[in-house]
């Protein structure tokens, strides 16, 4: 299960309306996020990178298993995916958020968004959720991979180059509820970060909301600004709170920050997207397994 995201330029409207739980949404806002899409070829990357880890989860786990995929905000959604799996005679159905870092705001959605579905308030299947799993020993070495590979890359320029762990921005209101996901992405980060033998790095949020609230901080905008002032001669972008391409990395990342690196007359780079990554998906099928097992399955 993922986030979702507009198919065209025509969907984005209806998509920002569909996260906004019906609200009207400012036709400002419509074409500011209409023209993020353009920028990154016109739609979201996000379904197809997702069927792109289902189709390899389903080679993983082998024939005695099925996987679908299914979207909060957007078509397929979680309860026509789990509408459709219990019309092929699926009965037990292990669901999967594509978001390491729980919250309640993400995981616990996901989770309310499958026990709502019909086919699951019907009896028609059985529901074993994957809770959060940012401290799986296979995504620490997934993304300290793809980070690696970055940080070999920059050859000399390593020594002057700040490492920026980056998640997506949450309300501030969470941590004042006792929400576990700033603790867990700050854990994450210290795993990887050890696991690399980084000095030196900092934690930042991205991509937050058009809305009145206070959102986590700082952003990565900032953090720049600070290793610009400390004297870095660059930055290297690590998205550990994504597992694939989307508009946050492709965008938010790849255009709006870089641009304020270069501004800052920073050099930019970026860790590749974990994707449909083997260290990944290894870890999506072992978390699928624990799950079974705990639901005494298997």
């Amino acid at each position: 299960m993922a986030y979702g995201g507009p198919d065209s330029l025509d969907d984005v409207a209806p998509y920002l309306a569909d996260v906004r739980g019906g609200r009207p949404t400012p036709q400002r806002l419509v074409e500011e996020v209409r023209s993020r899409y353009a920028a990154i070829g016109g739609r979201s990357p996000l379904l197809a990178r997702t069927r792109e880890q289902a189709a390899a989860l389903a080679t993983r786990l082998g024939p005695a298993w099925r996987t679908a995929v299914g979207m909060r905000h957007w078509k397929p959604y979680i309860a026509e995916a789990l509408d459709a799996l219990a019309a092929e005679g699926v009965r037990r159905v292990i669901a999967l958020p594509m978001a390491p870092h729980f919250s309640d705001l993400s995981g616990g959605a996901y989770r309310r968004a499958c026990e709502t579905a019909p086919a699951v308030r019907r009896g028609d299947v059985q529901l074993a959720f994957v809770p959060g799993w940012s401290a799986h020993p296979g995504f620490i070495d997934a993304v300290a991979e793809r980070a690696g590979a970055a940080l070999d890359a920059l050859g000399d320029r390593r020594a002057t180059t700040l490492v920026v762990f980056s998640a997506h921005s949450l309300p501030e209101r969470i941590i004042d509820s006792g929400d576990p996901y700033a603790e867990n992405f700050a854990t994450s980060v210290a795993r990887v970060a050890e696991r690399l033998c980084l000095a030196g790095f900092r934690l930042a949020f991205q991509s937050a909301g058009a809305t009145r609230d206070r959102w986590l901080g700082p952003d990565v905008a900032v953090v720049m600004g600070d290793a610009s002032a400390a004297g870095y001669e660059g930055v290297l972008v690590v998205p550990i709170g994504f597992v694939c391409d989307n508009v946050e990395i492709l965008y938010d990342v790849d255009v709006a920050y870089r641009g304020h690196a270069v501004r800052l007359g920073l050099d930019f780079s970026r860790s590749e997207s974990l994707n449909a990554s083997p260290r990944l998906v290894a870890t999506l099928a072992d978390l699928t397994h624990v799950a079974a097992r705990e639901a005494g399955w298997s």
